[in-house]
């Protein structure tokens, strides 16, 4: 019995990162068909974020009320970036993206953002390349694997692929064909301009989690912080959507589609998907959550062929492979760099212990891993001074 509930514990992560993927896959679904009823894409992000504000503030009190520091202007300045490179300027390039192309093309070039992450933590000084290491070579191959990969989803098409057919058909395109061609026959401008709007999005998601580890730093509270960053991105998004879309009719909703995709894209993608890989990454890490993300491109290419009659084409696919792989080599040289780091922090733990013991005159000598261990030096200044003591020797 115990062996057993130890198996679904460490099962479970597995369970809930594959939930999540579902669930970040059904707002894709849901972009498409409000849109398809009229609505804005704008309207969608602005109304995402309320929805999300007001479903994480009551948790984000009630969890963390008397544990949460000082609210101090650094601490809204990081929460207001982290709104516009996390929340309102990533989503509304990634919905524009998404516009132009189409719901598994927008999925697959957002496997882009682990290397965009590491190209600009490189050139903040935040990560280290080290291209002397199989690590630093993996993550070097694999941010250039996935810039070939978009590269080759952006500018190839190639046949179109038919897996499987269903007569389902969610926007109703074959009710009136005209209307409905231009979206999905899409131009050769329309798609450059979708694609560089998806890797403006990767570039803004990269921005924010550069910013979110500067912000954690100061305000170790995750629901409370995520509650800060979507007030700023509802604030953001709202006041964007009112400058561009000022008919007021379009802001209406009922107990339609609309209702229900920004209600499903605030409530279960921005707070219950949010809160699960917060927890996930309190058991597991962020290496363990990173690796689920290319879950996404499967499910949404499967959904969006089967119930939008969205075209499957090669260049897709084999870009999309190659991101995926890309996005893997990445993560393994990063995961093979935390445990380098964590198999040394045991021994610079020694070293401080040693160091508060005997004073500034001990000093720990370890040789290379690399190298066998022939000898452990520690000598103390002071006692070979008054009494004499010999080196010790290991």
């Amino acid at each position: 019995m115990i062996m057993n509930e130890r198996v679904l514990w460490n099962g479970l992560p597995t369970i809930v990162m594959m939930l999540v993927q579902f669930g970040f896959a059904g707002v894709n679904i849901f972009y498409k068909l409000a849109a398809a009823d009229g609505m804005s894409f704008r309207i969608i992000i602005a109304y995402r974020f309320l929805f999300a504000s007001a479903f994480i503030l009551p948790i984000a009190f009630f969890l963390e009320r008397g544990r949460r520091p000082k609210l101090t202007w650094s601490v809204i300045f990081y929460a207001f970036l982290c709104g516009l490179f996390g929340g309102s300027l990533s989503q509304n390039l990634y919905v524009e993206s998404l516009a132009l192309t189409s719901a598994t093309y927008a999925s697959a070039i957002g496997n882009l953002a682990p290397a965009i992450t590491f190209i600009l933590a490189v050139s903040f000084r935040l990560e280290r390349m080290n291209i002397g290491t199989m690590r630093g070579k993996a993550k070097v191959m694999g941010t250039l694997i996935g810039i070939v990969g978009a590269m080759i989803l952006t500018f190839y098409k190639g046949v179109e692929l038919h897996p499987w057919s269903t007569r389902v058909d969610l926007l109703h395109k074959g009710h009136n064909s005209t209307e409905h061609v231009a979206p999905t026959e899409h131009t050769i401008h329309s798609h450059v301009l979708g694609s560089v709007m998806g890797v403006g999005s990767c570039f803004s998601y990269a921005l924010w989690l550069i910013v979110q580890a500067k912000m954690s730093e100061c305000y170790p509270c995750h629901y409370s912080s995520t509650a800060l960053m979507c007030m700023m991105g509802s604030v953001q998004a709202v006041g964007f959507a009112l400058c561009v879309e000022t008919q007021w009719s379009r802001w209406k909703l009922g107990w339609n589609i609309r209702l229900l995709s920004v209600a499903y894209t605030g409530i279960v993608a921005s707070g219950v998907m949010v809160t699960l890989i917060t927890w996930c990454v309190r058991i597991r890490g962020p290496m363990f959550v990173s690796v689920f993300s290319p879950l996404i491109l499967v499910l949404v290419a499967i959904a969006a062929s089967l119930f939008l009659q969205e075209k499957l084409y090669l260049g897709c696919v084999v870009g999309g492979m190659l991101m995926v792989c890309g996005l893997y080599m990445v993560l393994w040289g990063k995961s093979k760099e935390i445990r380098k780091i964590t198999q040394l922090a045991p021994m610079e733990s020694i070293e401080e212990q040693l160091q508060q013991l005997g004073g500034e005159g001990i000093d720990l000598v370890i040789s290379s891993p690399i190298t066998p261990l022939s000898k452990t030096h520690v000598t103390n200044s002071q006692h070979n001074n008054n009494s004499n003591v010999p080196h010790s020797n290991n």
